[in-house]
């Protein structure tokens, strides 16, 4: 049986719930007085489209209808879900609430998108109190996995089963206090900011570049309390704060009003932190931080984004450093094997395989002048073929460079052949490579740029003398 949501507000939050819902396969009914409500929810839809589905190895449910619905009554009547996500304005969500529940199904779970509402202020006036709860989602909701969880412990537990279902990580808040838990943190960060900007001490990019390239990388893969266990070194979390919990009563931050930490809040602290991560040691803890900032920052730079378009420019700025001698074999690739590279069988992935010989072909076209200018100028290679022989194993952390040889360059065919080799020398796998030259405009094969045929004829002038590859 396909499910029903009821989304009260199409806004930004509420778009991105109904495209979390749809595309779990959920049918959802949405209500929005706004005119503008259908395009605002099919550009969020479009959003979701493109990107949640990236983020599975597997395909998605069969997407749910989302249609708009004119009444709030035809939009919950049926509805399993129903959330409201109307503006922070407690006397107008009273008023949806009593509309919702005068229409909805006795057994419909209502959340609220509330960032600071409890949900007793919520339930003031409420024909079924225990029915209404807070679900606070984080911004796009189709893509952030987290939940804040509010409410009658009944009812929350049964809204922790739906939101497992489709994907989220739902957090049962112990107590109820404005804003919750995550709004909290941003709330203070925020303050803070705010000074930092009126004192004139930093601007606004300058505090989000401490956030992406520093502490904000952290988090995101460790959170707070599990980097700090890790900052406090073998001797852990209680010698972490010992060292510097007398920091939070330096004038540091506006946000004086610090709890005393007594001996009793240390050792809450403490044993709640070795619960979370003592199953590690110290040395395991920085090894899976570090595998986890290099996977990343990585895929940052593959967006050429944050941390990732520093990488990348210092990469840039490495590779610059040296020209290539053209009497001499073409180093067209010379690198570390990075630990995301890697499979369940210990060793690199045949997929990045096709990663280096693709690097390598583009380290080639830079060479030759088929760079990004020329690119943006309307022409580019296209791969058209490529064979490749496995002769050995890589794993994570081998330094490996791959050598190519100009073996056709005959008006618009490029023909490479590349050889992967180890520290050693040793050959761990070929490629056959086939290139065709195109215009990006036509999306059809044509002979490059004059400038690119006689660089392609002078470096093959220059490795006349060279052997050919063994295995070409």
């Amino acid at each position: 049986m396909t499910k029903t949501a009821a989304i009260i507000g199409g806004g930004v939050i509420g778009g991105g719930w109904a495209a979390r819902f749809a595309l779990s396969g959920w049918d959802v009914a949405i209500f929005d007085p706004d005119p503008e409500a259908e395009r605002k929810i099919s550009e969020v839809m479009a959003n979701a489209r493109r990107s949640l589905p990236a983020l599975s190895e597997v395909a998605l449910p069969p997407e749910g209808l989302v249609k708009i619905v004119p009444t709030l009554a035809e939009a919950v009547a049926e509805a399993h879900w129903i959330q409201e996500s109307a503006p922070e304005r407690l006397e107008m969500k009273h008023k949806i609430f009593t509309e919702i529940q005068t229409h909805c199904r006795e057994d419909a779970l209502i959340g609220s998108s509330t960032s600071g509402f409890k949900p007793s202020e919520l339930q003031q006036r409420a024909l079924r109190p225990s029915q209404i709860f807070v679900a606070h989602p984080f911004n796009p909701v189709y893509l952030l996995p987290l939940i804040e969880l509010v409410g009658d412990d009944a009812t929350t537990t049964r809204a922790h089963t739906v939101l497992a279902e489709i994907g989220m990580k739902p957090l049962k808040v112990r107590k109820e206090i404005d804003a919750h838990v995550a709004d909290r943190f941003l709330e203070a960060v925020w303050r803070e900011a705010l000074w930092l900007i009126k004192d004139g001490i930093a601007t606004t990019k300058e505090i989000d570049d401490a956030i992406r390239f520093g502490f904000g990388l952290r988090w995101g893969q460790m959170g707070l309390f599990e980097t700090y266990r890790i900052a406090g070194g073998e001797a852990g979390m209680a010698h972490f704060i010992e060292q510097f919990g007398p920091c939070l009563q330096w004038p540091w931050t506006k946000l004086m009003d610090v709890p005393e930490l007594t001996d009793e809040l240390v050792q809450m602290i403490a044993s709640q932190s070795d619960e979370q991560s003592g199953t590690h040691s110290i040395r395991e803890l920085e090894r899976i931080r570090d595998d986890n900032l290099v996977s990343m920052m990585r895929s940052l730079k593959g967006r050429n984004w944050g941390a990732g378009a520093l990488l990348k420019a210092h990469d840039a700025r490495l590779e610059s450093q040296t020209d290539p001698d053209f009497t001499k074999p073409i180093i067209s690739v010379a690198r570390a094997i990075p630990i995301d590279w890697t499979d369940y069988n210990g060793h690199m992935n045949e997929s990045r395989y096709g990663q280096l010989w693709s690097d390598a072909a583009d380290a080639v076209m830079r060479m030759i002048g088929a760079d990004d200018a020329y690119i943006r100028s309307g022409f580019s290679y296209f791969t058209a073929d490529t064979h490749t022989k496995f002769r050995n194993e890589c794993h994570a952390g081998d330094n490996v460079t791959v050598v190519t040889a100009i073996l056709e360059s005959a008006g618009k065919k490029l023909r490479l052949f590349h050889e992967l080799k180890n520290a050693d020398g040793n050959v761990v796998a070929t490629c056959n490579q086939f290139l065709l030259h195109v215009s990006l405009e036509t999306r059809k094969s044509c002979d490059p740029a004059t400038h690119i045929s006689d660089k392609l004829a002078s470096i093959l002038a220059a490795q006349a003398a060279l052997p050919k590859p063994e295995h070409s």
